[in-house]
């Protein structure tokens, strides 16, 4: 039978493929995974705890990990089939910013992982009357563990509770990042997940049995989703944290995945060894890795290499691809990036060397999944997301904004358009629209359908909405494009475009403080800070040439005519009390880093100004 509730996929599993390494991490450096079986009958000893404690139906339980561990899917389970509600959060915020979520959600009771998110989440308590304890995955002394809760008795309740647990009933909720001021709180019942999870089931290149690498944050509804599809096809999940995967010893060639998901810049920071270690190579082998390379740059996603050009492309996939595909474990089917736009040059250059690269698109809101690049031939373009998932429809709406020709704002209809934000009635009315009498989810990203050649559309992201920038000539500037190719340079860690209301574009640079120094060292610059490497004129000569490479791509407007570079770090937490420039997902908070560098900005616009775009 199919399953209609997100406690329903384990059960599906048992029945139809158990595994007896369902779900594994590294305990004190060695792997140990639990079966189907076992991941069951501790889920009911949670579940029996819980009721126990007096949890009720609606309840809400709140969960905070480092790094994936299958403690989380077992509390997940627990959680759900007795109707309580899941609320995942980061592990990286504040104290205030878990004070905030608890209190907008009511959260009973916490479970954390290892660290310092005991301390933090009970500091937070201090101020969240609802919260009566925290429990800790990890054995601690003095501390609640979170065994100390399992139960023996009263699996009739539990399966009372599991009968009464509707598809339509609240599930999770899911606090956004909030890029501008607090979060909200997004409400997924189990239908909504579901049916995001039954629509992308067969894009995913895995049949049970298959080993999958999980390290993107399970709080996170991308990688939360994958994990339901995982066990709903019967794969083996072996979860790690994103600081033990690569090296002869990371968990890439230990797991040998066949599949995994990522973000974008897990992706280049892998292409940048593989570079650097090219450019460290001499004589015929580094221009035999090269000339492979360059096989690359007109990769397309179906391509076929046929006489001469097989010839050669047989010779650099045995010589050099297939060392890349190793160092991924050798075994990998695909990958599916999300959470940030994949640079095409990514998605071409590892799907070249026969590591199939697809991009995911979607919102929390959106459970997430709205569009995705297929494996299949014919099922991926490059430069676009995709099509839309199965149940999904996509409408581009340029009703309200002054857009480039069939370009528009991306609205959304399926069954996997959230119930709408906590507590907050008039912010869920601002995101839809009521159209013909229907209605649909306002992304806030800015997009295009493109055809493709045989048939299909396909989606384009261009921009997200509210970081649009129009200058004082009139003309709207996205970002993110100009952003992102930027970015593709390996001195480029980040990168702010600024330009609201003055007459032309500039840009924030963070160079990549390895890759920089690694530069200076072969162009004999002499290094002993970042913060002096940036005021070098040799330095600053380099990026103005990145900048003269890139800007052709963009329009007369669009194009960086001013640049700063910045010796910082922009980060998804700060230790020293400041509010992060970067959320969760790695996304850039503008507001906060407009005003950190307010002072910056204001000198490039004092100076003499450039051509106006």
């Amino acid at each position: 039978m199919e399953p209609k509730r997100l406690f329903d996929f384990i059960h599906y599993q048992q029945e139809n493929h158990p595994l007896e390494e369902a779900f594994g991490n590294r305990v004190d450096g060695k792997w140990a995974f639990i079966s189907t079986q076992k991941a069951i009958d501790l889920a009911n000893k949670v579940s029996r705890g819980l009721l126990k404690l007096g949890v009720q139906a609606g309840d809400k339980i709140a969960v905070a990990v480092y790094k994936n561990r299958p403690e989380w899917v077992v509390l997940d389970i627990g959680i759900q089939q007795i109707g309580a509600i899941n609320v995942p959060v980061y592990p990286t915020i504040s104290p205030r910013e878990y004070e905030y979520i608890f209190n907008d959600s009511g959260v009973k009771y916490c479970f954390v992982g290892s660290d310092d998110l005991y301390d933090k989440v009970r500091k937070a308590q201090q101020e969240v009357p609802s919260l009566k304890e925290v429990y800790t995955f990890d054995r601690q002394q003095g501390r609640p563990y979170w065994e100390d809760i399992f139960s023996e008795e009263g699996q009739g309740e539990v399966e009372a509770r599991k009968a009464a647990v509707l598809p339509e009933a609240l599930a999770t909720i899911i606090y956004t990042s909030g890029t501008t001021g607090n979060p909200k709180g997004v409400m997924l019942s189990h239908h909504n997940i579901v049916s995001n999870v039954l629509s992308v089931k067969n894009i995913f290149p895995i049949e049970a049995g298959d080993r999958i690498l999980s390290f993107l944050p399970i709080c996170h509804i991308f990688e939360r989703v994958a994990l339901y599809v995982y066990t709903f096809k019967c794969t083996s999940i072996a979860f790690t944290g994103t600081d033990n995967l690569g090296g002869d010893e990371g968990d890439l060639k230990a797991v040998r995945p066949h599949f995994f998901t990522t973000v974008p810049r897990l992706l280049e920071k892998v292409y940048e060894k593989i570079y650097n270690k090219g450019l460290a190579l001499t004589g015929a082998k580094k221009s035999l890795f090269f000339w492979a390379l360059s096989l690359t740059e007109d990769y397309e996603y179906d391509k076929t290499y046929t006489g001469l050009a097989g010839l050669k492309y047989s010779i650099a996939d045995k010589l050099i691809f297939s060392k890349w595909r190793e160092a991924l474990g050798g075994r990998v089917k695909g990958i599916v990036t999300g959470a940030a736009p994949c640079p095409i040059k990514m998605a071409r250059v590892f799907s070249a060397a026969g590591i199939p690269i697809r991009e995911g698109y979607g919102l929390t809101e959106t459970s997430p999944g709205l569009a995705v690049g297929r494996f299949e031939p014919g099922g991926a373009m490059l430069g676009t997301i995709g099509p839309a998932i199965e149940g999904v429809e996509l409408l581009i709406d340029a009703s309200d904004g002054d857009y480039r020709e069939g370009e528009g704002e991306i609205l959304a209809k399926g069954p996997n358009i959230m119930m709408g934000y906590y507590n907050k009635p008039e912010a869920t009315a601002e995101v839809m629209k009521e159209i013909n009498g229907e209605r649909w989810f306002c992304t806030g990203d800015i997009g295009t359908l493109v055809e493709k050649a045989g048939g299909g559309k396909f989606l384009k992201i261009t921009d997200r909405k509210k970081e649009l920038l129009k200058t004082s000539g009139g003309k709207y500037v996205a970002p993110a494009p100009i952003e992102n190719k930027i970015k593709e340079d390996f001195l480029v860690e980040q990168v702010m475009v600024v330009g609201d209301k003055q007459k032309f574009v500039s840009a924030l640079i963070i160079p990549s403080e390895e890759t920089l120094h690694d530069w200076c060292g072969r162009h004999n610059i002499q290094w002993s800070s970042l913060a002096e490497a940036v005021a070098s004129p040799l330095v600053n000569e380099k990026f103005e040439e990145i900048i003269a490479r890139y800007n052709p791509l963009f329009s007369k407007t669009e194009q960086i005519k001013k640049f700063r570079l910045i010796a910082a770090s922009w980060d998804p937490i700060k230790t020293d009390g400041t509010e992060a420039e970067l959320t969760p997902t790695m996304k850039l908070k503008r507001r906060v880093i407009m005003e950190k560098y307010q002072d910056v900005i204001e000198s490039i616009y004092a100076e003499v100004e450039a051509p106006a775009g």
